[in-house]
């Protein structure tokens, strides 16, 4: 025996098709009628009929003019049918509710930015979308995003950094630029031509911390001018660096979506930089590599990208 070759069961067992074929012959006692339930032709339902048959080895269905009856082994066969049937059912019924229960939650992993700026609105219209998803969002800079998009700890992530870590797929769904804002009282709030690229590599700024998508692109700029001097104040959020930034502290470097309001109400001013290229940056949709985004995610992302649902 244990030199027979082995056939896999997919080859020795009819298929679910076929099995629902001879269930309902047997309810209806017709051929013709059972291919009519299960929207297939007639002559389709005699060759799977006897396709079946092949495959068992025994005749399963006597056909005459005035019907379709089962053989004894027929009536076995069908028998067992039935249980395989139900046990299909059954898992096509808790796979159902495993889909609903990942569509009744959506993990989110966002950089600060984007979490504070940009995801409120979004959530709020994916809400009016789907009511019933409950939302849990993680925010932290671009490398933590990254890390837990890929770690499977969130179903989408929002990063803001020049690159995507291997292992994840994107889409652009924005762009941003960094400005330098500094209070009303600091000398370069009164510069019409504002600093160079090497006086503000020199000065000590106050920063988000490295592995953040904003130091990531501010290094990259100010990398041909000598680098960044050692930060003023390096802080772990938007939030933080602003409010330094606003007590007077000395120079900040954020992204313009934070410094927005502050800046319209000249409670910041712009610092215009010359020679500095590269302050302007792609905010990014990841998620695992050689996937795509299924239900909350795929429709969060459609809003991003003001596509309608189900359209990323």
């Amino acid at each position: 025996m244990g030199n027979e070759e082995w056939v896999p069961l997919a080859h020795r067992v009819p298929d679910l098709g076929a099995l629902e074929l001879l269930l309902a012959v047997a309810r209806v006692g017709s051929l013709s009628a059972a291919a009519r339930r299960l929207g297939i032709t007639q002559p389709a339902a005699s060759s799977r009929i006897r396709a079946m048959e092949t495959r068992l080895g025994v005749a399963l269905v006597d056909r005459s003019p005035r019907g379709s009856t089962l053989t004894a082994d027929g009536a076995l066969v069908t028998d067992w049918a039935r249980r395989v049937v139900e046990a299909a059912e059954a898992f096509d019924a808790g796979a159902q509710a495993l889909r609903g229960r990942r569509d009744s939650r959506l993990r989110v992993a966002a950089s600060m930015t984007i979490a504070e700026y940009l995801l409120p609105g979004w959530l709020i219209a994916l809400r009016g979308q789907r009511p019933d998803t409950a939302v849990s969002l993680h925010a932290g800079n671009s490398a933590v995003v990254a890390q837990r998009v890929l770690a499977h700890e969130a179903d989408l992530g929002f990063v803001e950094g020049l690159s995507v870590p291997e292992g994840l797929d994107s889409v652009v769904i924005a762009q941003d630029r960094l400005v330098v804002a500094v209070a009303p009282g600091h000398p370069w709030a009164r510069r019409s031509r504002g600093v160079v690229a090497a006086e503000l590599a020199a000065t000590p700024l106050i920063l988000r911390e490295r592995g953040s998508g904003t130091r990531q692109v501010l290094d990259a700029a100010l990398a041909g001018s000598g680098g960044l001097a050692e930060p003023l104040l390096e802080l772990a959020s938007t939030t933080a660096v602003k409010a330094a930034a606003l007590s007077g502290a000395g120079p900040c470097v954020l992204s313009e979506l934070a410094v927005g309001v502050e800046l319209a109400g000249r409670r910041l001013v712009e610092v215009p930089v010359s020679g500095a290229a590269g302050l302007g940056r792609a905010l990014r949709a990841v998620w695992p590599g050689g996937t795509r985004p299924a239900g909350p995610a795929r429709d969060l992302l459609s809003l991003t990208r003001g596509q309608p649902p189900g359209a990323a």
